[in-house]
């Protein structure tokens, strides 16, 4: 029996009874992928990008959890841990529904990440070879079967993408802290 009150349930419940027929893993994909990509943190540039995704202006009550996502995504980015918790349904939903959701959180990821990104040639190869894991593993979301082969994979490739918004973060600071650090030659 699913667990009903996860938060990827809730955030789903409330995006369909405010009239957004969007998942909650595309739209998370999306705050992720802009922020890896430079975006920063202010409201008011998320709550466009998110109202672009959900076609139309966001209602108050998901406007509110729309900025406490992007609250809960700051501090996980710039935290000195570092976890990224993904926005999925529960291990208890069938392994087709998770599969289906993580190939919408690595679509969301992308388009965040592609309107975001100021210079895509000043990455690494190690970050493009990422984005090119995301592109590959939203296409393959109906490949994974109910199995524990099926499991495992799913298991694998969860564990990836908590980890591929940290490398793609790390990567584009660089840039900008190396800028700051050049000593000023007036």
């Amino acid at each position: 029996m699913p667990i009903q009150n996860s938060p990827y349930q809730a955030f789903a419940t409330l995006l369909s009874t405010s009239g957004h027929p969007v998942s909650p893993a595309e739209l998370h994909g999306l705050l992720l992928g802009r922020s890896c990509a430079g975006a920063g943190f202010e409201a008011d540039g998320w709550l466009v990008d998110a109202a672009e995704l959900l076609e139309g202006e966001p209602q108050d009550n998901v406007r509110n959890a729309l900025i406490g996502l992007q609250e809960m995504v700051k501090g996980e980015l710039t935290s000195d841990d570092m976890t990224v918790v993904l926005l999925l349904p529960s291990d208890d939903a069938p392994l087709t529904e998770r599969a289906a959701a993580l190939g919408q959180w690595c679509q969301g990821f992308l388009s965040g990440f592609g309107l975001n990104c100021r210079d895509s040639s000043m990455l690494s190869t190690e970050a493009t070879e990422v984005l090119q894991d995301l592109a590959a593993i939203a296409q393959v979301q109906d490949a994974l079967e109910e199995s524990d082969d099926g499991e495992s994979d799913y298991m694998e490739v969860m564990e990836y993408l908590r980890v591929a918004p940290l490398l793609l973060f790390t990567e584009t600071k660089k840039p900008a802290q190396a800028a700051a650090a050049k000593p000023s030659l007036h």
